[in-house]
């Protein structure tokens, strides 16, 4: 099974130029995609609606997002018409299996008085695949307070473990019919559970054992049974750089800021990950993972 996430920069690459299409070049064949800054109705690209674009690109998938930023993007026509539009910034899950059900997070966000913050979220999409019923996540954290990414990863490891026992997008035997309509019964909430996304943050940040596990220089990674594995430690990567460089701004240092975390019952699955160093359609580096039957 094969999972990308990428976080496309409005499809805004190293060249300064928008081209969706690349961006679906270089993510290529895959099962399950997670985007990042996926945008609709923005005049600084185009006044286009990029969901609908990366929709038509992977005609084979099913398609969900869920927008961190909502602002009005309407206007009057010639006619004095009134159109209505959303202006959205925000994540996409796109599967190859059916995605049985959805939810969009608003995440925590502290208003900052110099710095740009925005409202961020994730996008759930519970999809039924070949390693079974699993619920998968594309994220994106906020870049500018580390007490901010605190509050988001708080409340992303509650969604982790409270969402099964809180059931399916609807539940309980008395249901009428009506919800039980044009389905197969209860959607599913199942306790697997995979993130994908843009942290803002790099292994060596405090936030970072919040979603791994604290450090032990003698026994390594302590990670608790019910939280989460990095993929790329999973998978036998040890050092981050040069070949685990997710963000390699030239204003920057170079980081990995980019990641999969797999719930613990899904590590023995983990196979194989890598960077696409190679591309060139955003700011970031598409990851990819290899996932297996145990």
């Amino acid at each position: 099974m094969k999972l990308v996430s990428y976080n496309i920069q409005y499809g805004i690459g190293k060249d300064g130029n928008l081209n969706l299409p690349r961006i679906a070049e270089e993510i290529g064949d895959a099962d399950v995609i997670a985007l990042q800054e996926v945008e609709r109705f923005n005049s600084e690209t185009g006044m286009t609606d990029q969901v609908a674009e990366l929709s038509t690109l992977f005609p084979d998938h099913y398609v969900v997002y869920g927008p961190g930023l909502d602002l009005d993007a309407s206007f009057r026509d010639d006619n004095g018409n009134l159109v209505n539009r959303r202006r959205h910034f925000g994540n996409m899950l796109l599967s190859k299996t059916p995605i049985l059900s959805s939810r969009n997070h608003l995440l925590p966000r502290f208003g900052l008085v110099e710095q740009l913050t925005l409202q961020r979220s994730m996008i759930e999409g519970v999809i039924s695949c070949d390693l079974g019923l699993i619920r998968f996540y594309s994220v994106h954290l906020g870049h500018s307070s580390a007490e901010e990414r605190e509050r988001q990863i708080g409340y992303l490891m509650d969604v982790l473990h409270d969402a099964p026992d809180q059931g399916g997008a609807w539940s309980g035997n008395k249901a009428p019919a009506h919800w039980k309509a044009d389905g197969s019964g209860e959607p599913p909430m199942p306790r697997p559970a995979i993130f994908m996304g843009d942290f803002n943050l790099t292994p060596d940040f405090g936030e970072y054992e919040l979603l791994a596990g604290r450090w032990d220089d003698w026994y390594g990674r302590a990670t608790p049974k019910n939280g989460l594995i990095d993929a790329w430690i999973g998978c036998g990567n040890i050092t981050d750089a040069p070949d685990g460089i997710t963000c390699p701004s030239v204003t920057k240092n170079p980081m990995r800021i980019d990641y999969a975390f797999v719930s613990t019952d899904l590590a023995p699955a983990l196979k194989f990950m890598r960077v696409g160093l190679d591309a060139v359609g955003s700011d970031h580096q598409p990851i990819f993972i290899e996932m297996g039957a145990v």
